[in-house]
């Protein structure tokens, strides 16, 4: 995987970052002042104040799903009300019966959602400074910059400096134009045994104090814990497996393989710790689609973490155990915070609040507007009061008895069809009788 240790280039996050990377820069001023000027040491000050300011954000979250949890059971049986109606009005009567249940409790549909919204900028920003500490920290930009204008001053260097990145398959991307920005990235992505293949090349054979220098400098500031925070943990495993092979493996070599092989399982371990910690939302089994997701993502993320860790640079490593380990710790906390949570309580506090459901729904009619003049007509006549019936009927009586009728008015010819029709009534009548 290729890397760009320069400054972020990604939109909006770019932004974000450069306000993390004065924090990591001011980390390592002081780190320096007080003799201990070291990347990996910064990198663990560094998580850790990143997660302190997260901590709010981080309740509120849980503080969510406890309640989405206490109300899961009376969100499925809405759910399961509405099963199988696609019609729009059943569509609206579930959507307000649920807006009714979550103004009920007091949160919001996205509650939950928001948090982890804005945390997630800020966490791809955090790696973002991680791997482009160059970019970020200024002193350890100028341990490589005084090397980097030698090695620009030599005739065909970028072509050098590609070709060896290509050969050597340094994780830095070059480009079209090999500048001196891309000299100090590719300087600080050189492991140990790179650095020593570049300090063998005649082209910069009068450089070579100046690697060695330089490489030393490097060291000094990325070993942590005796680890090289440059390297990944794939890097020092393979490292220590063929140094063990070829009979010439050290004991740094050895510590250097184990931590390797360590890093990554810790990733698993402390993520998939973090995610057991975490109230569940949401039950797996029948109706718990969501649930049996949230499953699925708590098993196969701490399986990514490790597989990350395990390909990119120790310092993301170290970042990613640190930040487990302080969630972890976060969690036990907020666990027992939340877990006083009096779910009726919350439900008056929302209710004090003013939080009302949403206005229902009526059903819509379904009859053409003569049909609903009909069944207007026939409700009044069956009214239990008579009130409007009798309304009715005293229009009937007027427009039947009135003298004043136009005689080719509409009402005069309706008056003719109804006597006719009464007078054919009449003589069926008589007829029956006399049979």
């Amino acid at each position: 995987m290729e890397l760009l240790l320069s400054k972020s280039a990604m939109p909006i996050l770019r932004y974000v970052a450069i306000l993390l990377g004065w924090l990591m820069n001011g980390i390592y001023e002081v780190l320096n002042k007080i003799g201990l000027p070291n990347v990996g040491l910064s990198i663990v000050v560094f998580t850790i104040i990143v997660y302190v300011i997260m901590t709010p954000v981080q309740y509120k979250t849980q503080r969510s799903s406890k309640i989405m949890a206490a109300l899961n059971p009376e969100l499925q049986k809405i759910q399961k009300k509405y099963q199988g109606k696609r019609d729009q009005y059943s569509m609206q009567k579930m959507q307000e019966e649920t807006q009714a249940l979550y103004a009920k409790y007091g949160v919001s549909m996205t509650g939950s959602c928001l948090p982890m919204l804005i945390q997630l900028p800020l966490l791809l920003s955090v790696y973002q400074v991680i791997l482009y500490i160059p970019g970020y920290i200024n002193k350890i930009r100028e341990i490589f910059e005084g090397l980097a204008g030698k090695i620009m001053a030599i005739d065909g260097a970028p072509e050098l400096i590609a070709q060896f990145a290509s050969e050597n398959k340094v994780r830095v991307r070059l480009g079209d134009t090999v500048s001196l920005e891309k000299v100090i990235d590719f300087l600080y992505a050189l492991k140990p045994a790179q650095w020593l293949k570049l300090e063998d090349m005649s082209q910069f054979a009068t450089l070579k104090s100046d690697m060695i220098e330089t490489a030393a400098r490097s060291a000094k500031v990325n070993y942590f814990l005796g680890i090289n925070i440059s390297e990944s943990p794939w890097d020092a495993i393979k490292t220590g497996f063929d140094s063990i092979k070829g009979g010439n493996a050290t004991v740094i070599i050895v510590i250097a393989m184990i931590v390797g092989v360590l890093i990554p399982i810790l990733a698993w371990f402390t993520q998939w710790l973090n995610y057991k910690l975490m109230p569940q939302q949401t039950p797996s089994g029948e109706g718990g689609n969501l649930g049996n997701s949230m499953q699925t993502m708590n098993t196969v993320m701490p399986i990514f973490s490790a597989f990350i860790c395990l390909t990119l640079s120790m310092g993301v490593g170290i970042y990613w155990i640190i930040g487990a380990v302080i969630r972890c710790v976060q969690q036990v906390v907020i666990n027992r915070k939340i877990g006083k949570i009096d779910i009726e309580a919350i439900q008056a506090e929302a209710k004090e609040k003013g939080i009302e459901p949403p206005k229902r729904t009526r059903r819509p009619s379904s009859a053409s507007p003569a049909q609903s003049l009909e069944q207007k007509a026939a409700r009044s006549y069956t009214d239990p009061h008579g009130s409007r019936a009798r309304n009715i009927q005293n229009t009937e009586q007027y427009y039947t008895e009135s003298s004043d009728i136009p005689a080719n008015s509409i009402t005069a010819k309706a008056n003719m069809v109804r006597s006719f029709d009464a007078k054919n009534a009449a003589a069926k009548k008589n007829s029956g009788k006399k049979k």
